[in-house]
């Protein structure tokens, strides 16, 4: 029957219509106000399944409700296509990434379709096409002007049993993901974005993002990781050589017994090298290397160290202390050697008791001894000093300033602030990734590509796979060799390619303009559209792709290439769904790894994109995790049926009326209420999709107007007729944003011209919502008894006296004796009685 809801046949029917029309695709200089609506864009290392769905339907949600509004909504897509995820995904299934990466971008498109995804599809991209990969290696040139790139040795992650390098992504608690062999640190040359040029103004920035989520800014505030205290040069013993070290506390510089270096301090190779227990220090290093840094970090972790047979002098007393390499130092924090203060470190502490280090108090607790042989933790408060030559007597936050003052004087030591985020390491000696335009001159050194040589393509070469710590790249001789730009001699390119994660932090600004092969972004289109309006994505992006973007971004700033200093205006971070794994039988977030994912294919064949996508948003609040339940995706097909049947039983009488609504005068009373309902759920989906993306309040609101409609009993009275039509087109354009095939297709069965999202989003009458009566709940002693009509102004005072004169209150009060009314206003009054 025509009158049956058929999901597959309507969704095909207005997928079509809205490529047609090209709903989502957009003029930049219209003279309507804007909206940057983006989603964070997807890896294409495989296919969708429901998990995946959750940010894109709260996009694409959020951006039909504002072309409903009247924005000119800007509502891009593309793919985040060079990388790890995908070569990775490509190695396991024995496929170049070329092919892996094409094939699952046209799959997964197929998928965001057949979701009712809309995208402006004619601005799509993808990082792995020359024309957007060119752009990169320009923004890459940009910082190298700056100096803001650099190479430098540094360690990498090994696995010997694939005997290839992987990057930090690819360690899960110390071994390799894909063969579980523990992996080593081995050291080379490196490409760097020198990020804590800016780590200041990342900082003082956070201020800036006031539509932010709170924690996001305090996980970028963490890892930014400011500091202030003093750098303290410590000489080596029987050396001019120094080893700066960083502190928080130059207080305690007189309770140093030890030093503790981090086991990837450049120095140690060094000063181990004549070591008689080399061997040992070395398989230590290894070891503490092989562990997590966070379990490092944490206070209760094992203290481990072992000595290197070497003595540091402290210079603001002269003794020397010995040299250690400990497990809880860390190259992230200062300077990556930090000066052991047992007595007022409980890290310290821990580890001097362990080894029999000496503790040596320098601040005690005013009125009271602190006893070194006694102490049973270290002792971190404030106080005054001790132990510490002329500076005794004085409160220690006095002696900081005058003890970092002393050192300057004397050239030993700083005040200096200090940060814990370190620089950006930018390459990888993987095959599928931007090339680092660079290349290297016998006569002219390091040298960069002209920027109209650009892009340095990347070969398609058949062995792509990484080997012996070097990129495959340097095995392609065709594309090794090349000519200096300089002077035109012989040269080698550099083989190492970028990171991904470069790629991912401009593409906003490629959206605008994305076949331009003049330049990399138009600044007047980036200045009109930018910040985006409304970024959404996961939290586990909190800090890398989110902090590298507002780095790159002002960087840009900084080169009078665009007049903004953060990327994105609002940030909603959409929490996980969630599924009991097949394996673990745990609740844990949906993976392939885990057995628990539900494909959006059989869903939607079974129930329809709409279905889907209700139920996605209904499941619960969008910014926490959610667990996802099969059977209860039937609800919101039954719901989506029942507003369904409703609109093609009325439809009939409600198309083509025409008759104009004034306040609530002439109604009976069932029409008030319906009418009441239809402007307070007005009201409310907007608060809730505009206040905090509460789209499952939102949806359950449209459900009460559904129920409300179904309550009244309708005749051909116009007035009857007038109200219904309100409530039901109401109804029908509040659901459009979550479910916008169904209510498309019910818009033209209720007489209107496609498309509902140019019907525009309707507007709430305050004077509608009034109340002739509110309903007071009566209890007595706490318990319901009754309810009573009365007029919303009345005064407590009159509300009390209708109640105490209800002939039933004899009865419900049992003859006993009132002692106190409590009236909570427009809600309940309880009457104690005993």
């Amino acid at each position: 029957m025509d009158d049956m809801y058929n999901p597959e046949a309507i969704e095909k029917k207005w997928q079509k219509y809205w490529d047609e029309i090209n709903l989502f695709s957009i003029d930049l200089n219209d003279n309507r106000d804007k909206f940057y609506c983006l989603v964070m864009f997807p890896y294409p290392s495989g296919t969708l399944h429901v998990g995946h769905g959750r940010n894109y339907i709260i996009g694409d949600a959020l951006a039909r409700y504002k072309i409903l509004d009247g924005y000119n909504v800007l509502s891009p897509i593309g793919w985040d296509a060079f990388g790890l995820p995908a070569e990775n995904a490509a190695i396991k299934n024995n496929i170049h990434p070329k092919d892996w990466t094409i094939s699952n971008i046209r799959r997964m498109k197929e998928q965001l379709i057949r979701w009712g995804i809309g995208y402006d599809w004619d601005r799509e991209i993808a990082t792995c096409h020359p024309g957007y990969y060119k752009w990169t290696q320009w923004v890459f040139l940009v910082l190298y002007r700056r100096v803001l790139a650099y190479k430098k040795l540094a360690g990498v992650n090994w696995c010997p049993s694939c005997a290839t390098t992987l990057a930090n992504e690819e360690v899960i608690g110390g071994s390799c993901e894909r063969c579980d062999t523990p992996v080593e640190q081995k050291n080379q040359e490196q490409w760097f974005f020198k990020i804590t040029e800016y780590a200041q103004k990342l900082l003082d920035d956070l201020s800036m993002l006031t539509e932010w989520p709170e924690r996001v800014k305090v996980m970028q505030e963490n890892w930014i990781g400011r500091s202030e205290g003093a750098e303290i040069d410590f000489k080596i013993e029987g050396t001019q050589r120094l080893l700066p070290c960083f502190t928080t506390r130059p207080d305690t510089i007189y309770g140093v017994t030890f030093m503790a270096l981090a086991p990837e301090h450049p120095a140690i190779e060094e000063l181990i090298i004549d070591s008689p227990n080399r061997e040992e220090i070395l398989q230590f290093i290894n070891e503490v290397r092989r562990e997590k840094k966070i379990s490092r970090e944490e206070a209760a972790a094992e203290k481990k160290g072992i000595p290197i047979n070497r003595n540091v002098i402290n210079p603001i007393n002269g003794k020397a202390v010995p040299l250690w390499i400990t497990n809880y130092a860390l190259m992230e924090y200062g300077t990556g050697a930090v000066m052991g203060v047992p007595a007022h470190d409980q890290r310290d502490f821990e580890f001097a008791r362990k080894y029999g280090l000496p503790v040596i108090p320098v601040i005690m607790p005013e009125g009271a001894d602190l006893e070194a042989t006694s102490m049973e933790a270290a002792y971190t408060d404030d106080g005054i000093q001790i132990n510490s030559g002329h500076f005794n007597g004085l409160r220690n936050r006095e002696a900081m300033q005058k003890i970092v003052g002393h050192m300057e004087e004397r050239k030993v030591g700083r005040h200096r602030i200090s940060y814990k985020i370190r620089d950006w390491l930018i390459s990888r000696q993987r095959y599928w990734g931007t090339p680092i335009p660079i290349v290297y001159c016998g006569k002219c050194g390091e040298v960069p590509v002209p920027e109209a040589d650009l892009p340095v393509m990347l070969p398609e070469i058949g062995n792509f796979r990484p080997k012996e710590g070097r990129s495959p790249l340097a095995h392609a001789e065709a594309f090794v060799n090349t000519r200096c730009p300089g002077c035109g001699g012989p040269a080698k390119r550099e083989t190492d390619t970028i990171a991904q994660w470069l790629c991912s932090c401009w593409y906003f600004l490629r959206y605008l303009s994305p076949r331009d092969t003049q330049k990399a972004f138009d600044k007047s289109l980036a200045g009109r559209w930018l910040p985006v309006d409304q970024y959404i994505g996961g939290i586990e992006h909190a800090v890398l792709h989110l902090l590298y973007s507002r780095f790159i971004v002002k960087v840009l700033y900084d080169e009078g290439y665009i007049p903004f200093k953060e990327p994105f205006q609002a940030l909603f971070t959409q929490g996980m769904i969630c599924k009991t794994s097949s394996i673990t039988g745990r609740l844990e977030k949906m993976s392939k790894s885990k057995g628990n994912v539900v494909s959006p294919d059989e869903l939607i064949g079974k129930y329809g994109a709409d279905t889907l996508r209700l139920y996605t948003l209904f499941i619960g609040p969008p910014e926490k995790d959610a667990e996802w339940n099969d059977r209860a995706v039937e609800g919101a097909f039954r719901f989506l049926n029942r507003i369904w049947r409703k609109v093609i039983e009325l439809a009939p009488n409600l198309s083509g009326l025409s008759v104009e609504l004034t306040g609530q005068a002439g109604l009976s009373k069932e029409l008030k209420d319906l009418r009441r309902k239809t402007h307070a759920t007005i009201r409310d989906v907007t608060r809730d999709i505009e206040g905090g993306f509460h789209f499952n309040t939102a949806i359950s609101a449209i459900m009460e107007l559904v129920n409300s409609i179904y309550l009244v009993k309708l005749d051909n009275e116009k007035n009857g007729l007038a109200v219904m039509k309100e409530a039901v087109e109401a109804a029908v354009i509040l659901l459009s944003p979550f479910a916008p095939h169904i209510a498309e297709e019910l818009w033209t069965k209720l007489g209107h011209m496609p498309t509902i999202f140019r019907a525009g989003w309707p507007d709430y009458d305050p004077d509608v919502i009034k109340t002739d009566e509110v309903l007071i709940v009566i209890q007595i002693n706490g318990k319901l008894k009754g309810k009573i009509d009365v007029p919303p102004d009345l005064k407590e005072e009159e509300v009390r006296a209708r109640v105490l004169a209800l002939p039933k209150l004899m009865e419900w009060t049992k003859g006993k004796a009132i002692k106190k009314v409590i009236y909570v206003q427009g809600r309940l009054i309880n009457i104690v009685a005993g």
